[in-house]
């Protein structure tokens, strides 16, 4: 058995285009990413679009954006199987001269009802081998009608095959588990079987790294290798990403594609630390670690047997970490996007870049996600608030009470001509002893008056950042509401 440190290192990630890049997906590439990046080596991305009918359009060009945003670079490629088709039609034709693979000729309709048929009798769906056997002149008949067959391997009949996978140790499979598997369909275009091993030995890959699901497939590949007197590359199989019930993970869990989560505001580092732990773990402990780091620590011998689970909440306690670690002038550049796309149309575009860095200086801590932040600070933003007068009462003052404070601190406010955060403050706290309140309730009231909500930033620094001519004019509003709401 090969070390894992093996010096002409080579992975690959292959996916098939056939729908946008979810979180399982891009865990696989981060994999393959930290180890060749911990090993020296390269990585290679190569698409593997020979599924013609379930290619959907503009996947191709969401992957590469996913892979750029998230910071994992290729070295070679991006390759198309599908503009490789000769490559593979040399390789299947020479395993049909060789006898190591035949032509069948079966129908789809034949083929449905012979696991029709399986399925009631409770057998795995396997073909039959109906035309494993045929002669030369049944084929030439049979070809002789039109049809046009399809290519499938010989697999042994009898013995088993043992392989070495990096995560798991030996596995073995008997032969009479496996079927005659499709090296080439009918249309001209190979299987992933075929065209995985043809191109991993073309590009010299050393390493396989690709998720549990594709276990059961290995035997038939390293069968592959053997009839073409290929050396296999080292197979690693990567735990399933589960949700909290341990169920695979879907939509219903937040297993949505990558792209989802870069619209939610969830920072690249955030995510790459993030999948990075989906499996893999330096310790028992450490959480948080930097693209450097995990390239310098990552070791498949730390990479889990079973199935990683998916927490969201976790994601989002992280991703709010890397928020506060950013700069003011970063978390502004990452978040104005956000507040054009969903601050209402109402509110004046461009936003200014010295206001965003005063109210976002306010927003940093509490956000979790840059989506969030458009509501975190849209009471910034708007030229009228609406809420529920109710929420004005909210710190069991009456109506009387709540109207008499607000119209006197709105008399004291009006007479400030240094309008900061220390100044706001040196004048409502002593107020709130005069108005016999607890400093809670009045900034409690206050807070509400000039933000519509009963949790927002510090309420001076709000103040401050608000403007005098604004908060002014919300306390006269929330006056009036008080006025009409019992009136």
């Amino acid at each position: 058995m090969q070390s894992e440190s093996e010096t002409s290192v080579r992975l690959r990630f292959a996916p098939s285009p056939t729908g946008y890049p979810h979180l399982g997906n891009i865990r696989t590439a981060l994999f393959n990413w930290l180890f060749a990046r911990h090993h020296g080596g390269k990585f290679i991305l190569r698409i593997e679009d020979t599924d013609i009918t379930r290619k959907v359009e503009g996947a191709v060009e969401v992957i590469l954006d996913s892979l750029q945003w998230l910071g994992l670079n290729w070295d070679e490629g991006p390759y198309f199987q599908s503009q490789r088709l000769p490559i593979y039609h040399e390789i299947a034709h020479r395993l049909l001269e060789e006898g190591q693979a035949y032509s069948c000729y079966c129908s789809p309709e034949r083929l449905d009802r012979m696991r029709q048929e399986q399925a009631k009798r409770r057998q795995p769906p396997k073909y039959d081998r109906r035309c494993r056997d045929l002669t030369q002149d049944d084929r030439t008949r049979l070809e002789a009608t039109g049809i046009t067959p399809v290519i499938r391997f010989k697999t042994p009949l009898e013995g088993e095959t043992t392989f070495y996978d990096l995560i798991h140790g030996p596995i073995t499979f008997q032969h009479d588990t496996l079927d005659d598997f499709i090296l080439l369909k009918s249309d001209g275009y190979p299987t992933y079987h075929l065209a995985n091993i043809v191109d991993d030995h073309l590009m010299a890959i050393s390493h396989v790294l690709r998720a549990d699901e594709w276990l059961s497939s290995t035997p038939r590949h390293v069968l592959l290798y053997q009839a073409l007197n290929w050396q296999p590359p080292q197979f690693a199989h990567l735990p399933m990403i589960l949700g909290p019930d341990r169920a695979k993970l879907s939509k219903r869990h937040g297993g949505t594609t990558i792209t989802d989560y870069q619209n939610e505001g969830y920072l690249p580092d955030a995510m790459v630390n993030f999948l990075a732990l989906l499996g893999w773990s330096l310790d028992d402990r450490t959480e948080l670690l930097s693209q450097k780091e995990l390239i310098k620590h990552f070791s498949l011998e730390r990479v889990g047997k079973t199935g990683a689970i998916f927490n969201k909440d976790k994601l989002e306690w992280m991703n709010g970490v890397y928020l506060r670690k950013l700069s003011l002038g970063e978390f502004v550049q990452q978040a104005t996007p956000f507040l054009d796309r969903d601050l209402p149309e109402s509110v004046e575009r461009p936003l200014k870049n010295s206001y965003l860095s005063q109210v976002l200086s306010l927003i940093q801590e509490r956000a979790k996600t840059l989506a969030e932040v458009p509501q975190l600070a849209s009471f910034f933003f708007l030229d009228e608030l609406q809420y529920d007068t109710s929420l004005l009462l909210s710190g069991k003052l009456d109506d009387r009470s709540a109207a008499k404070a607000i119209t006197i601190a709105s008399q004291s406010l009006e007479k400030v001509t240094t309008w900061d955060a220390t100044t706001l403050e040196n004048v409502l706290r002593p107020l709130a002893t005069e108005l016999n309140l607890g400093t809670g309730k009045l900034f409690g009231l206050l807070r509400v008056a000039v933000t519509g909500r009963t949790a927002a930033p510090p309420l001076f620094q709000t103040m401050a950042v608000l403007g005098k001519e604004k908060c002014l004019k919300r306390f006269d509003t929330a006056l009036q509401s008080l006025s009409t709401y019992f009136n």
